[in-house]
């Protein structure tokens, strides 16, 4: 059943994402003609940026792929609204117990369909006259499966447990080592997976630089298709691991129920932080830096929130 769901999304997604392409000149026409301030807020609000994706598996077969991806980094204390899906910049001030700016960078929906494996929060504290990047939010999706897990990180370097079935080619074992400079020309995410059997064998990183937003004049256009093709590389890289015979792993929730409890507990393992399993973002406490008198090192005092995500196709 949900196979053929799946298809009747994908089917219907793709006639709604020509009939909206077709559309597009006549919306940059209107545009020009009449102007959009709404539009025009909401580009003075983003940054662009333009770079590579790449993947490495190195067990227990060899296998690396690169893409060329589209972001927008997005002011969310200046945009006209947030946007859907995501947090405000209230919330996510919230979640990391920041006071200060907060950018997003994600993939933009486009004619009618989003795609985003990672998004990132980066949560700035204001002191004095000036600001420095103080934490990071994650926000990671899984497809097919419809999954959403938010957490906060240290951006100079953090590990987590992992707490998402983000591919069926990989267990729930492990952690994940992830660290993101401060978006500014050139923009830097690295995440590896240090697994207790295989070690590290798998990262996956992203590398941008800025474009000028001056030389497009329709954001739309810049980012057309670009969820789609996102989408199509993890399902055909999906279809090369199983072509080389990497063995499939049913998603937890068929098996485990307390999977996401199990998370949570190995994440308070590391000894780095503190974890809680929250349903919702209305009650729950923000993520503190704690000092550890023992050690004199500080940790986040993190919660893993899940929600509920999009059907990939929908």
């Amino acid at each position: 059943m949900e196979a053929l769901y799946l298809l009747c999304s994908i089917v219907s997604t793709c006639f709604t994402s020509l009939a909206l392409s077709l559309l597009l000149p006549v919306h940059a026409l209107l545009r020009w003609l009449y102007g959009s301030r709404a539009g025009a807020a909401a580009c003075e609000s983003a940054a662009l940026y333009e770079g590579t994706v790449w993947h490495e598996r190195r067990r227990p077969v060899r296998h690396s792929f690169q893409y060329a991806v589209r972001y927008a980094l997005i002011d969310l204390d200046r945009a006209p609204h947030a946007p859907p899906g995501h947090l405000s910049a209230d919330e996510a001030r919230h979640f990391a117990d920041t006071n200060g700016p907060i950018f997003l960078l994600t993939i933009p929906p486009s004619v009618g369909y989003e795609q985003n494996p990672l998004s990132l929060y980066y949560c700035y504290d204001i002191k004095g006259a000036t600001q420095h990047l103080q934490k990071c939010i994650a926000e990671v999706t899984n497809t097919p499966w419809g999954e959403r897990v938010l957490f906060v990180f240290s951006p100079n370097s953090d590990l987590v447990a992992k707490p998402l079935h983000v591919s069926p080619f990989m267990d729930m074992l492990g952690n994940w080592s992830i660290k993101a400079n401060a978006p500014e020309d050139n923009l830097f995410v690295a995440i590896s997976v240090q697994h207790p059997k295989l070690g590290n064998y798998f990262t996956a990183t992203l590398k941008a630089k800025r474009v000028s937003s001056s030389t497009l004049s329709n954001h739309a256009t810049f980012f057309w298709l670009m969820p789609h093709k996102v989408a199509i590389w993890i399902y055909w890289h999906a279809f090369k691991l199983w072509w080389k015979n990497v063995s499939f792993i049913q998603h937890p929730r068929n098996t485990n129920p307390r999977y996401r409890e199990e998370a949570a507990e190995r994440d308070r393992g590391l000894r780095c932080c503190e974890a809680f399993h929250l349903d919702g973002m209305k009650d729950s406490a923000p993520n503190r830096t704690v000092s550890d008198s023992s050690s004199g090192k500080s940790h986040i005092d993190r919660c893993f929130v899940w929600r509920d995500a999009k059907w990939p196709w929908s």
